[in-house]
């Protein structure tokens, strides 16, 4: 059953020099664990905040409990026997079914008027995985880009995969979806970790640093106000938790 949470956000403390410059500059938020209802409708508001915001803002985000994801246009009916996860959820964006059972997730959300909007949806997420990939590789796990498409079970994100996928010793380690609206563009990631002994704190260190080195992006960190507290809080009870969303099709 639905219930009111008390989110509190957390600012990441990854060692690195934060600066006030707007030229080029993303917001970081990291936020504590939360639900799969509430993960979901935190992204979706950032994305609804992107023409209030002006900047990227690049999320990090776990799981209190483990959950699955699933695309926004597959079937539930189809997507259900495929895992043991529960509960499924559907997220705004694209793509097949995601177990989210102690891999890394992030989000990141452009606004509008920001190049990455404009791009070809497969350019998009050609530069979403080199980041994910040159981040691995700096912490010594020899990732790659896939040159081409692999032979999925229908579905399912992880047992094969497509065109840029991150993959590591010829399996998929990395794969994203995208969601392009009015407000900007929202690209929801997850990274299915390589290396037991490899923490989470670690690659998203290793994210910051290579985006800073590839991008030339200078930082931010990020506090939600109020009213996109409210608004994820919002979309968590009336959308991400009801049955008429998850189920619709």
């Amino acid at each position: 059953m639905f219930g009111v949470w008390s989110l509190k956000f957390e600012i990441s403390a990854i060692s690195i020099a934060f600066v006030d410059s707007t030229e080029n500059t993303w917001l970081l938020l990291r936020s504590p664990p939360a639900d799969c209802a509430l993960n979901m409708a935190l992204d979706e508001a950032l994305l609804e905040a992107m023409p209030g915001l002006g900047r990227p803002v690049l999320r990090f985000y776990n799981w209190t409990a483990p959950a699955a994801s699933f695309g926004y246009f597959q079937r539930y009916q189809e997507v259900e026997p495929l895992t043991l996860l529960r509960p499924l959820v559907r997220r705004p964006t694209a793509g097949g079914l995601v177990p989210h059972n102690g891999d890394w997730t992030y989000c990141i959300c452009f606004p509008s008027n920001d190049e990455w909007y404009s791009l070809r949806a497969n350019q998009s997420y050609e530069k979403a995985h080199t980041l994910i990939k040159d981040a691995l590789c700096s912490l010594g796990i020899a990732a790659e880009l896939a040159p081409a498409a692999k032979k999925t079970l229908p579905g399912q994100c992880f047992s094969g995969y497509e065109r840029f996928d991150v993959i590591y010793g010829g399996t998929k380690i990395a794969g994203a979806a995208q969601r392009r609206r009015r407000e900007g563009l929202l690209i929801q990631g997850s990274v299915q970790s390589p290396r037991a002994s490899l923490s989470s704190v670690e690659w998203q260190q290793a994210v910051v640093v290579a985006a800073r080195k590839q991008f030339a992006i200078q930082w931010n960190d990020f506090e939600p106000d109020e009213s996109l507290h409210i608004r994820a809080e919002e979309l968590a009870g009336e959308k991400y938790s009801q049955a008429a969303y998850n189920l619709w099709r």
